[in-house]
Order: structure tokens, then C-alpha cells, then sequence
């Protein structure tokens, strides 16, 4: 029999760990009828009084205790009945994580307020996270870019004590509020790219800096109770271990996808053996480890594994929640809630749920739908945030919030929509506290097949309705800024679009000429700055039509020739959707699968268009041949302008 001490709302299931080990007795399974672990868990909050490892460790004070509740022996329980008590929760974003990537190292004399307000935030303070609290929260993520008072560049890695100190004292703040803490090293100047250096010196100094910080960490906070998690770091620790800095890192990116998990793995366990053996608290600290890039599917695969532990039951998984991201985390407005956007919610939230029944709990760490640029929030945001929350109360998994100062104004103690407040406050543990696991569960259904059953096909009929036996081809697209957004990602969806846009997609039957185009005239800002990712999709096209190539005859941006930059070459991802990069830097080479016209790579580019010039495009069109892959050689017009 399974038993989930279910997330978000349905974590504050337990009210006394006693009650759960009365459970255990009677010979339930508190961690589902998972593999055997050889991943073991370990990591508990803290409090700032000195507490020794081997006393049971209460969160007596600051309203009460995190939980709510006088007294929880954390010390006894796993990891899946502490995410009972962590609730939802909120990222003190855009603070102590701000830095400046361009210049790492320069800047480490600088006061810790200067970083702290480096990109907007006020300086934190106890009303900042009294809010939180007020608003039904129950934890904080305090991301931190550490490096910014490390001389890393020059082999120092000594972080700063003054910093060390600050983080220390919006950790009490947070405890002062009665709230669960998370501390994590994040993106901190995309120096994670030094793992996938060409040099092995560099990528020898990566992991020791990478050591040396966290026996930093693990001395300054071992004293705090196990209310204080570590979280080992951020999405870096997997594809972006091979980011590239111009400045100080030219030579990254040479990891293979295999050694990018192995790496990734190895970090992991390195986290835990450094905190394990520094003593004290951490002995025992409940950990968060990374999955791979915090991605849900990455991290599904077979190549990604929990670490080890020294001790049982004390290690989390993060993963981060953004789907669809044009609507999760543009800043243009779309919408959401269709019946292939609650499907695909309620498809990744059940295959997460393979961690809780091995007995790891799983934490969000971050997730959202981001307000729009003109501060306001998406149409059917609440939406979103029922069938989210509902999925996490039925797996177990703890929702925390991202935030940059768009949702809680820090400075005036608003939030920017009372809805929000008055959702949070609805589902927090101080609100479920009282009901039985099968109430939240049966409440939870009950939403998520509601939303279900009252959402549309399709919000707009006029688009070309996808299905397995159909291919349509389309322009994924995403603008400099991240603003505007028209479907990407290897499933057709012209939904997934921003406000405005005006799409012009095919169908593709077979062999012949086919004219794709978006018109963004009549979006908010009447035109896309520029390109961050952009790509010709066909749907089905691997399954449909296996082998075809994409050859690209013309390319219109406001409705003059562009040149490209090399030959377009066509691959898939996921062998269902065929596609053919315009711009995706996030491709370092051209995949030895890639398939061209007459054979051959020479001359490919995963980035045709020059992003850097290209500027404000108010339309796009681009005609291409859908030829069998064994078709001749003939002239490809717009690659033969170079």
C-alpha cells in the first residue's frame, strides 16, 4: 500500500511524527512500493541556537515552529514526511543570487548590499518574510551567487565572511517567521561552465572550488537545527555545464551529453560526502539535490541517479516547473488551458512521482506563471496554479514560487493580484492542517478532472489542428527578449503563442514546396526584438515521412531576403518532430545524425540567423522543399548566397 505525504497543500497532512511512526508499525509502507534504495537521504532544518547532532531537534520559537506546530522530532522522520511540513513556498529571487556575469572576480571588494540591490530587489528584511508567512508560505528559497566575493579567476576561493553573514541573517529572519529555509549556490556567474572546459586544469579547479565552497557553507551553518536545507545548486548541474563565457571561459562546451551526466552525477555526490563529513547538524541536514538542469524529463532518464548517503531518508529532489514556457516564463501575454495543456501537466506530474514512492520527497524549487511586462497577470493564471497545486498535493511534492519582486512587491508588502494571497493562503498548511490525506486527495481529483473536462480543444479554430496522422509545418519561435513566443518545442501547439501573433502553418503531405510565416505586428510590441531560439518544426514528420530533409529555398524578414549564415541541416530530437535550427545556440555542433541535402556537414550551423543584427522583426516567411532523404543534390537558393 502506498502512502504519499503529499505536496504543496497535502504535506501538512502529518501532525505529529508519532502518529506517522504508529503507521509504520502497523506495517504501511510510508514510501510506496519503490526499488530498493541505494540512494539514502540526509539533511534537517536549522535554527540559530547551537543544537548537537545527536539531540532531537524542535522548532520551538518563531511563531511557533515552521510547521505551525510546538515541537516536530525532524531528527526521526524521512524525507517524505518532512515535505509534509515544508507547504508551499516562495524564492527570494533576483537578491542574493544577483551578479554581474560579465566581470567575475572584479567586483569581490564591493559591500553585500551592492550585490543584494544589483538587480532591483530592495535589501531584505523581517517584514519581507513575515509577508510570506502572512500569505501562507511555509518556505523560503534564498538563492545565493557565492562567487561574488570569490577571487575565483585567481585560484582564491575563500568566501567573504561579511556575506557569509548576511545570508546568515535572512536565514533568521526566515526562522524569526516561522519558515523552512533553502540555501543553494545558483547560476553565480555561470561559473559551472568551467566543468566543461577543453582544459583539465580548469575542469580540475571547477570541482575544487565547487568543494571548497561547500565546506565553507557546511562549517559556517552546521550549528543550525534541521529547518535549514542545502540544495547543491541550480539547473547548471547538467547541460549547462558546458556554458561559454567569452570573457573567461572560451574553451568550455566540450562535454559530451553522457560525460554532461556523469559530471552532473558526480557533483551531486560530491555535495553530499562534503556536507556528510563536516559534522555537527549536517550529519543529519535533509539535502536537495538537483536533478539533471531541474529538468523533469532530463532527470527521468536512466543516466541521472540520486546519490549516496551516509545516512537513511534525508535527501530531496529538485526539479523546476515552467510548462508551457511561453506562458510559464515569457513576459508576453498568452494563455493556457487547453485539454493538451492539462494533459501534459498531469503526464509530467505522474512521472515524477516515481521519487516519493522510492522514498526520496521531491520540492519544486522553482515554478510559476510569470506576471506579464506590463505587471500584470495571465489570463487563466489561476487555472494553472488549481491543477498544479492539486497534483502536487496527490504525489507529495512541495511547490515553491519563483519570484523576482513581480508578484510580492518587497518594498509596499502588495502583492500584485489579492487572488494570489487570497490561493496561497487557501492552500496553505495552516488551512489543511486538519484534513485527512484522502480529502486533499479526493479534493484534488476532483480539480484536476473538472479543469479537465471544462477545457477546450483549441482557443482559436481558425489554426490547424494537430493529430497523429497528420504533419504540420510551423516556425517555433522566441524573441530576444523572451517576450513574444509562438509554439516551441518538438509538439506542434497553436495555443502556446503569444497575444497578437498572426501564423501562417502548412500541412505538410509529402514531397514539395511549402511557404511558412509569422506575422508579430500584432502583438503588444508590434514586432519580436531580435531571436533567442528559432526553428522550422514539422510535426510527425519522423514517423510520417522518415528520412525527408528540410531544404530551405528563401528566407523573408520583413519581407526582404535574408542571407543565412552556412546550410541548414535537418534532425530530430525526439523521432517524432522533424526540425531545422535557424537559431539555437544551445546546439554546440551539428549532431552526427543531421541530415542534408546530397550528404555531408560541412558548412552546417545550428545558428543560420546572426541574432546580433537582425533586429526588430515585424514578419518572417520562409519557403522550403520537403524532399526523401536520398533526393539528388540541387540548388539550395538562400545557402548558396554565402
Amino acid at each position: 500500500m502506498k502512502i504519499y505525504f503529499t505536496g504543496g497543500n497535502m504535506r501538512k497532512r502529518l501532525k505529529k511524527i508519532a502518529a506517522v511512526m504508529s503507521l509504520m508499525t502497523m506495517g504501511l509502507s510510508l514510501f510506496g512500493c519503490g526499488d530498493k534504495k541505494d540512494d539514502t537521504e540526509s539533511t534537517e532544518k536549522a535554527k540559530t541556537e547551537d543544537v548537537s547532532a545527536s539531540e532531537n531537534v524542535t522548532t520551538e520559537g518563531g511563531n511557533g515552529g515552521a510547521s505551525g506546530q510546538d515541537t516536530l522530532d525532524l531528527e526521526a522522520m524521512s524525507s517524505t514526511e518532512f515535505a509534509v511540513y515544508l507547504g508551499n513556498g516562495y524564492n527570494l529571487g533576483n537578491t542574493m543570487e544577483a551578479t554581474d556575469s560579465t566581470r567575475p572576480g572584479d567586483f569581490i571588494n564591493n559591500p553585500v548590499s551592492y550585490f543584494e540591490t544589483l538587480w532591483g530587489q530592495p535589501e531584505t528584511t523581517q517584514e519581507m518574510l513575515d509577508d510570506m508567512k502572512a500569505a501562507g508560505l511555509d518556505t523560503v528559497r534564498i538563492p545565493v551567487a557565492w562567487h561574488n566575493v570569490m577571487d575565483f579567476t585567481n585560484g582564491n576561493y575563500t568566501i567573504r565572511e561579511d556575506y557569509l553573514a548576511r545570508v546568515k541573517e535572512i536565514i533568521d529572519y526566515a526562522y524569526n517567521a516561522g519558515l523552512y529555509v533553502v540555501v543553494n549556490d545558483h547560476w553565480d556567474s555561470g561559473w559551472w561552465g568551467l566543468f566543461g572546459s577543453a582544459d583539465e586544469k580548469n575542469r580540475e579547479a571547477a570541482m575544487e572550488q565547487y568543494i571548497s565552497m561547500w565546506e565553507q557553507l557546511s562549517e559556517y551553518y552546521k550549528d543550525y537545527d534541521y529547518r535549514l536545507i542545502f540544495e547543491g545548486g541550480n539547473e547548471e548541474i547538467g547541460d549547462r555545464l558546458n556554458d561559454i563565457d567569452a570573457t573567461w571561459n572560451k574553451d568550455g562546451g566540450k562535454l559530451s551529453k553522457d560525460e554532461c551526466y556523469q559530471k552532473a552525477n558526480e557533483i551531486n555526490q560530491t555535495f553530499v560526502d562534503t556536507v556528510r563529513k563536516s559534522g555537527g547538524n549536517n550529519a543529519k541536514r535533509f539535502l536537495l539535490i538537483p536533478g539533471y538542469g531541474t529538468d523533469i524529463t532530463q532527470t527521468l532518464d536512466s543516466r541521472w541517479h540520486m546519490p549516496t548517503d551516509t545516512v537513511e531518508g534525508k535527501l530531496l529532489l529538485s526539479v523546476h516547473y515552467y510548462t508551457p514556457w511561453n506562458y510559464c516564463g515569457s513576459s508576453g501575454s498568452s494563455t493556457w488551458g487547453t485539454k493538451k495543456n492539462y494533459e501534459e501537466m498531469n503526464s509530467l506530474m505522474e512521472k515524477l512521482s516515481v521519487y516519493p514512492e522510492k522514498g526520496y520527497g521531491v520540492i519544486i524549487g522553482e515554478c510559476g506563471v510569470l506576471p506579464t511586462s506590463g505587471g500584470e497577470m495571465k489570463p487563466n493564471w489561476l487555472l494553472w496554479y488549481k491543477n498544479f497545486f492539486a497534483n502536487c498535493d496527490i504525489y507529495g511534492y512541495v511547490p515553491l514560487l519563483w519570484d523576482t519582486g513581480n508578484m510580492l512587491k518587497k518594498d509596499t508588502h502588495k502583492w500584485i493580484d489579492d487572488g494570489v494571497k487570497e490561493f496561497l493562503i487557501e492552500n496553505s498548511y495552516e488551512k489543511q492542517k486538519d484534513k485527512s490525506y484522502e480529502e486533499i486527495k479526493a479534493a484534488a481529483e476532483k480539480v484536476m478532472a473538472e479543469g479537465l473536462e471544462a477545457a477546450p480543444e483549441t482557443f482559436d479554430t481558425s489554426h490547424l489542428i494537430a493529430g497523429d496522422d497528420k504533419a504540420i509545418g510551423w516556425i517555433m519561435w522566441n524573441s530576444g527578449d523572451w517576450s513574444i513566443s509562438y509554439s516551441v518545442g518538438d509538439t506542434y501547439d497553436p495555443d502556446a503563442a503569444t497575444f497578437g501573433i498572426k501564423a501562417t502553418d502548412v500541412e505538410v503531405t509529402g514531397e514539395g514546396t511549402y511557404t511558412i510565416s509569422l506575422d508579430f505586428t500584432g502583438t503588444e510590441p508590434g514586432a519580436s526584438n531580435s531571436s533567442a531560439f528559432s526553428a522550422i518544426g514539422i510535426s510527425n514528420g519522423e514517423v510520417l515521412f522518415p528520412g525527408y530533409i528540410i531544404v530551405i529555398k528563401e528566407i523573408l524578414i520583413n519581407g526582404e531576403p535574408y542571407k543565412i549564415r552556412g546550410r541548414n541541416y535537418t534532425s530530430s530530437d525526439d523521432g517524432l518532430c522533424t526540425r531545422s535550427n535557424l537559431y539555437n545556440a544551445w546546439v554546440k555542433e551539428v549532431p552526427s545524425e543531421a541530415r542534408t541535402q546530397g550528404g555531408g556537414t560541412t558548412g552546417c550551423s545550428p545558428t543560420l540567423i546572426d541574432v546580433s543584427t537582425l533586429g526588430n522583426v515585424s514578419t518572417v516567411e520562409i519557403t522550403f522543399e520537403y524532399l526523401p532523404g536520398e533526393q539528388g543534390i540541387s540548388t539550395n537558393d538562400a545557402n548558396s548566397k554565402n
